[in-house]
């Protein structure tokens, strides 16, 4: 585990687990690295090199006033590739972590990245409008931002339930990883987890998909409450140019952490990174 020193002066904390060919994790919001460590530990005991890091906001990074941005967030990702001399990466984002490392690409090219691997990732652009009209309406973005500035604690409590599907039939999903969504969203300061709303749903990816030319694996859930998948990954595979979509029957947005849908991620994001 160490930090590094973003342009701005920000902190960001990241880990770093195994050694290897690096696999890179990019997490959602509004959680922190932590969300990756069942993966993370997965890929380090496999002969990979796990690093992850929490975004500027929370978590055990720096909790500046500006930069909550996906420029700075690729800016920030960009910081810890480099500072860790890393090559032939495996680039892993899960949600606003799939726009950051889609970003990165845009923004730095894939000169260091072997593949992709974009998981209920935002991209290309998840606002409603007449260009989008799959998007989500901007209302609902409002009642987000209405909910982390009024009572953001029960907000996050109320939110797991849509993130990993507990509101479904059948679901299951433990009180303990939705107590775990709620613990890391805490730690996101309000600054960072409200700018962030504005990130992750008005930045248009589209450019920055066509610009993404290595092996890219997208997996979504078809039962996706947060981003569906039909403005999400069902569009960007039609984008990248090597890209490959895995549509999880009846999966929810957080399917690395529920069964039956973490055996199934587990085993496929091993078999992408060996293939």
């Amino acid at each position: 585990m160490g930090t590094v020193t973003a342009s701005d002066g920000t902190e960001i904390f990241y880990k770093d687990w195994g050694s290897g060919q690096p696999v890179v994790f990019s997490h959602g919001w509004p959680l922190t690295a932590d969300a990756w460590d069942d993966q993370a530990n997965l890929v380090a005991e496999n002969g990979f090199r796990a690093i992850a890091h929490d975004r500027r906001g929370g978590g055990r990074s720096g909790q500046p006033w500006s930069g909550n941005d996906l420029d700075t967030y690729a800016d920030d990702l960009a910081k810890v590739i480099e500072s860790l001399n890393l090559t032939d990466i495996v680039l892993v984002g899960h949600s606003t972590g799939g726009g950051e490392i889609t970003r990165y690409m845009g923004k730095y090219g894939t000169e260091r990245v072997s593949k992709a691997l974009l998981l209920s990732a935002i991209p290309p652009l998840m606002l409603k409008t007449d260009a989008n009209p799959d998007g989500t309406p901007m209302e609902v973005f409002d009642g987000i931002r209405s909910g982390v500035l009024t009572d953001r604690s029960q907000f996050y409590q109320d939110l797991s339930a849509m993130f990993y599907g507990a509101n479904r039939s059948g679901s299951q999903v433990t009180d303990g990883v939705r107590d775990a969504f709620w613990l890391w969203s805490m730690q996101i300061g309000i600054r960072g987890a409200f700018e962030c709303i504005k990130a992750f749903s008005e930045t248009d990816l589209t450019e920055d998909l066509k610009a993404i030319d290595v092996p890219t694996l997208i997996i979504h859930g078809d039962d996706d409450q947060i981003v569906p998948i039909d403005a999400a990954g069902r569009k960007s595979v039609q984008i990248v140019k090597d890209a490959t979509l895995k549509v999880y029957e009846g999966a929810p947005h957080g399917l690395m952490s529920v069964k039956p849908f973490k055996d199934r991620f587990n085993a496929d994001l091993l078999a992408f990174l060996r293939s």
